[in-house]
């Protein structure tokens, strides 16, 4: 059985930054692509970041390249989200879920084993 659980949301300022982790427990995580996701109320979920099995290939939504990072420690079972120059519309709870394909592709079904998310609200 595969767990996922998110944390490190939280409530903060516009343009400051937050690091969200997840950390999964089960079998076949360091051979499991990764990705985080977010959605807000009334809203479909969308792809911010994913990662390749070993880190070695990341890729990013549009709306988030050079502000947000992916990144993954194996050893620890955990994938962070560095967020930084937060927006007040980037207020979503964030979900990280495994990859059930060989790549993090931005496709929510392409993914089986989700978070409960963790909410992150940005002020103005």
């Amino acid at each position: 059985q595969v767990q996922v659980v998110e944390s490190g949301g939280g409530l903060v300022q516009a343009g400051a930054s937050l690091k969200l982790s997840c950390t999964v427990s089960g079998r076949a995580f360091g051979w499991s692509p990764m990705g985080w996701f977010r959605q807000a109320p009334g809203k479909e979920r969308e792809f911010v970041a994913g990662i390749s099995w070993n880190g070695g290939s990341t890729n990013y939504a549009d709306s988030v390249k050079g502000r947000f990072t992916i990144s993954r420690d194996n050893a620890k079972n955990t994938v962070y989200l560095q967020m930084n120059s937060l927006k007040p519309e980037e207020t979503p709870v964030y979900y990280c879920a495994r990859a059930r394909t060989s790549s993090a592709d931005t496709t929510p079904r392409n993914y089986d084993f989700w978070g409960q998310g963790t909410q992150v609200t940005v002020q103005s």
